[in-house]
């Protein structure tokens, strides 16, 4: 059954994090991945069907705005145990197949999800240059077997707002994916 987006309160300011990138095993922190204009904050995983769904959308996100101020990372916070394909090794696998160009990192103990109130993947956070979020919710109408092509139309024009200094569109959609796998005992 499909989750959707806690659609965080817009103007909250951006959790702190240092998570070990899967690709190169360094710690990234909030204050290490740039961007200062924009940040976007993308909660992913490798087996969810929504986030194959868009993979190569998330990749060329990054490929088009290479020369802007935003900076892309994404995060998985999903258990393991419960789904080996999410595991950093795998997730590595997936990052270079998937060629993103953005760090991959893996939330082991799931805190830096519920910091962020992330509850399904994909899920998107963009971050203005106070670090105040600016937009939440959906990459676009697309999801798998609708038809609809994968643009990234809604989170495009969030980030070219928020790079051009002007409003981000207040039409913010619940994004729709797998919920997050959280493990066992945890509060969520």
């Amino acid at each position: 059954m499909a989750a959707t987006s806690t659609m965080s309160d817009l103007g909250s300011r951006l959790p702190s994090f240092a998570l070990p990138d899967v690709t190169t095993g360094r710690t990234v922190s909030d204050a290490d991945v740039g961007g200062t204009t924009a940040l976007l904050v993308m909660f992913i995983c490798r087996h969810c069907p929504y986030v194959a769904h868009v993979r190569e959308e998330l990749a060329r996100l990054a490929v088009d705005y290479a020369n802007a101020d935003v900076a892309f990372v994404a995060i998985s916070s999903n258990d393991p145990e419960t789904y080996p394909e999410d595991a950093p090794e795998s997730l590595a696998e997936e990052a270079r197949l998937a060629g993103y160009r953005f760090p991959y990192l893996f939330d082991e103990t799931q805190e830096v999800a519920k910091a962020f109130g992330a509850a399904c993947t994909p899920d998107f956070f963009l971050y203005g240059p106070a670090r105040e979020l600016m937009y939440r919710g959906q990459l676009d109408d697309s999801r798998p077997r609708n038809g609809i092509p994968v643009t990234g139309e809604h989170l495009r024009a969030a980030i070219d707002a928020v790079i051009e200094g002007r409003e981000v569109p207040p039409d913010q959609r619940p994004s729709v994916g797998c919920s997050i796998k959280w493990k066992p005992g945890s509060d969520d």
